[in-house]
């Protein structure tokens, strides 16, 4: 089973191979023909292309062509395996300039470059990082998004409590996106789809007289957005209600 937490491996072989310290640098294995990054970036795309259960040394190895025991000599395993995926796919991150824009307008360039990186990494929400593995991409990411907060006269708890609110939000709506998703493909039906062939079980048992706020709301949501949720609409007043939250903390 692939781990599901950041820093479930040795921290101290973690962080050494994180930073790239030589310490870690395998001293066996095919040096000339793979490297520890060509290692991580097999395995980022196999998690990406099938997901993080399907993923194992193994596959990796064979993607890369060699014998599993090779990639063991690069990375100790799975758990530090995903520290180092991870920690990948956040210095690939776009870093727009933030610059002299509104506050809002950079907390929203925030959110939507972690939307995507979570529609480009789609195993990355169900992974917990309570223990963050603190490696060079993590820490870019970190930095980059405090900074968001400039200007805004909040204190460093503070600074770091609105991050952490803001990213929190992405973090659920891509888990409600990701579970869509797996729920479409299971069923091989939309949602639209889902709604229509079931429709007549529905109107069967819903009755309007004994829930007549229900089914009114219901079918105005279904009506505009073909599903009981819609991911974009989710996303806008989402994000918008968590800025108007922020709006307070900072004054405006």
């Amino acid at each position: 089973m692939a781990p599901t937490r950041t820093n479930a491996g040795d921290p101290d072989r973690t962080l050494a191979l994180l930073w790239r310290d030589p310490a870690a640098v395998p001293r066996r294995g095919p040096r000339q023909s793979l490297s520890l990054d060509r290692v991580v970036e097999v395995a980022l795309a196999l998690a990406d292309r099938d997901g993080l259960s399907a993923l194992s040394m193994r596959k990796v190895a064979d993607a890369l062509g060699v014998s599993t025991m090779t990639t063991y000599t690069y990375v100790p395993g799975k758990a530090e395996l995903l520290d180092l995926m991870l920690d990948a796919a956040y210095r690939g991150m776009p870093r727009p300039d933030l610059a002299g824009r509104p506050w809002r307008d950079r907390l929203t360039s925030v959110a939507d470059g972690n939307r995507a990186f979570h529609r480009a990494h789609r195993w990355a929400a169900a992974v917990s990082t309570h223990r963050p593995s603190l490696g060079p991409g993590q820490m870019a990411k970190y930095e980059y998004e405090l900074h968001a907060f400039d200007g805004l006269g909040l204190s460093d708890l503070d600074r770091d409590a609105a991050l952490s609110h803001l990213l929190a939000f992405v973090r659920q709506h891509a888990r409600a996106e990701q579970e869509a998703r797996e729920a479409a493909l299971a069923s091989s039906l939309t949602d639209e789809q889902w709604w229509a062939v079931n429709a007549p079980l529905l109107d069967r048992v819903l009755d309007p007289e004994v829930y007549p706020l229900a089914v009114r709301v219901g079918s105005a949501v279904g009506a505009a957005h073909g599903s009981a949720w819609d991911p974009d609409r989710a996303w806008e007043f989402g994000l918008a209600r968590t800025l108007d939250g922020l709006a307070g903390l900072v004054g405006e």
